[in-house]
């Protein structure tokens, strides 16, 4: 994965994100994309805030994106990583949608659950998902280290979403020591696990295929317990949903996993 598109906000898991990035670029002399987006559409869009008044408030944005822009790029230099800054007005997730059409890999922050602060990472994972064409890394709070040389999982049902988020990911799964394909118990119909254990070792992917029971848990709950059981270092699995008009809808395993996962998440739609 040659180019990491990288989320860039002033949050309390920003420096993370930038190490989960610096990590990716070093595995294949990878490029770093740093997308930044200043904010401003619902002051430019209130009609009540005189234009004196907006346009002090866009100058303190741009002020402290500027600053946070300063820090990363010292911290990239020291890193020796290549990297390119994209800074941009207007809409977070339409911009990160645009910006990610040429990218490998999109990195963002699992958002925070409840009500929203200001240094908490975005709420913007489920319509970047949903609306994009590269797999989107979904690093958890507090990790700031992604093993890929370790156990990787990947949640299968046998549908097109995990099909495609397996081959999306297969440059990331060459590297792992083991790929666990965890299939929970139900009763949806699909390909069978083992036509993935076949393709991904035709790739050269070492994997061990598991029929997880649910045992009256969620699907979620089994496979963030299978993670957790078989030590895997990061998940995989296909995202569900779609949209209504700007109402994103998510399935609901995928919302439950990007809340609640602790170990970062791959998705592909």
């Amino acid at each position: 994965m040659k180019t990491i598109m990288l989320h860039v906000h002033d949050d309390a898991e920003q420096s993370n994100r930038v190490q989960i990035a610096i990590d990716l670029a070093r595995l294949e002399h990878g490029h770093i994309a740093c997308v930044q987006v200043a904010a401003v559409e619902p002051y430019v869009v209130d009609p009540y805030s005189g234009l004196f008044g907006i346009a002090a408030i866009i100058d303190t944005i741009h002020d402290q994106d500027k600053l946070a822009r300063q820090a990363i790029e010292a911290r990239l230099r020291r890193e020796d990583v290549e990297w390119d800054w994209r800074c941009f007005d207007g809409s977070v997730v339409e911009t990160l949608i645009t910006q990610s059409r040429l990218a490998d890999i999109v990195v963002v922050s699992q958002p925070a659950i409840g009500r929203q602060a200001a240094d908490h990472p975005l709420p913007i994972v489920g319509d970047v998902v949903l609306h994009t064409s590269a797999p989107v890394l979904v690093v958890p709070s507090g990790v700031g280290r992604f093993d890929v040389d370790g156990a990787a999982m990947l949640a299968w049902n046998g549908s097109a979403e995990s099909a495609h988020a397996m081959r999306l990911t297969v440059p990331l799964l060459q590297r792992a020591a083991c790929v666990h394909i965890v299939e929970v118990t139900d009763d949806t119909p699909g390909m069978p696990a083992n036509d993935a254990a076949t393709y991904l070792a035709r790739h050269g992917v070492p994997c061990e295929v598991h029929d997880w029971p649910a045992k009256g848990r969620r699907t979620s709950v089994a496979l963030l317990h299978a993670v957790a059981e078989l030590d895997a270092g990061y998940l995989v699995m296909g995202a569900y949903g779609h949209s209504r008009l700007r109402e994103t809808v998510l399935g609901g395993v995928t919302r439950e996993l990007i809340q609640s996962t602790t170990v970062p998440l791959l998705l592909a739609h």
